[in-house]
């Protein structure tokens, strides 16, 4: 099994980024920052915050659906906001999208918030609303059941330091795996997490028997060259004991995003 997290950027090096997922084909999909815009005809929009300008895909979720057409997948926005199509502005939704290849089958799964709640009529201030997503799969091959959750962490104005609102968010995190989860089955927690190695969020994971596979493995950086600023650390992969890992990697090439993707294989 081929399990993929990657914050998406919004699809602003759209070419790479859909052929890396073409090629590398996962069997489950983990994207954050992801949009759908489904009023929208244009294949381009811009997200505006005062002098940050980001290019954007209108409808990312539903382009990268169509590349995996023998996957199930599954939207989670926390917001609806503006973006701007030249002069006129357009509502866009924002969030997590999970692909599952069907001959996975879900067998659980739930989707929450774990900071804030959704929000209809723009994108609001920082920290803005953030949701995970939990899905328990099957593995026919392995004869058992997996779980794989997914996180974007919440993104603080004063830096990727701990917070109040991380550490409650933490907690959630931990409340919504554990009602899908059954303990003692293999699990996998990921995403970008926009928080340092020694974060008070990993002492909170660890009560599952989670250990990170980016950190525990040496790699230093995940973020490629489209990130100019410090602190290189923003994603991670954390699994139990008793996920049997093939193969684990920080993808420094293709760049697809200013985040890397990391890619595991599971046994």
């Amino acid at each position: 099994m081929r399990v993929i997290s990657l914050n998406a950027w919004g699809g602003k090096l759209y070419a790479p980024l859909i052929r890396y997922l073409r090629d590398a084909d996962p069997d489950v999909l983990c994207l954050q920052e992801v949009t759908r815009s489904v009023s929208v005809a244009s294949d381009w929009l811009e997200y505006r915050d005062g002098s940050h300008i980001l290019p954007q895909r209108a409808n990312l979720f539903e382009e990268i659906k169509a590349i995996l057409p023998h996957h199930d997948a599954f939207f989670a926005p926390t917001a609806r906001g503006t973006l701007f199509n030249g002069d006129r502005q357009v509502w866009s939704e924002f969030g997590l999208a999970t692909f599952l290849r069907g001959t996975y089958p879900a067998i659980g799964h739930a989707m929450d918030f774990v900071h804030g709640d959704f929000s209809a009529d723009e994108y609001g201030e920082h920290p803005r609303p953030r949701n995970a997503h939990c899905i328990r799969l099957f593995d026919y091959a392995a004869n058992r059941p997996i779980t794989v959750a997914q996180l974007h962490g919440l993104r603080e104005l004063a830096g990727k330091g701990d917070t109040a609102a991380r550490r409650g968010q933490a907690d959630a995190l931990i409340a919504l795996i554990r009602r899908i989860w059954r303990e003692g089955e293999p699990l996998v927690v990921c995403g970008d997490f926009n928080v340092l190695p020694g974060s008070a969020t990993f002492s909170v994971l660890a009560d599952l028997g989670l250990t990170d596979l980016v950190t525990s493995r040496g790699h230093a950086d995940t973020r490629t060259s489209h990130y100019v600023k410090e602190g290189r650390y923003a994603d991670y992969m954390l699994i139990t004991a008793n996920v049997d890992v093939v193969a684990f990697d920080v993808i420094e090439e293709p760049e697809v995003s200013d985040h890397r993707a990391l890619l595991l294989e599971i046994a």
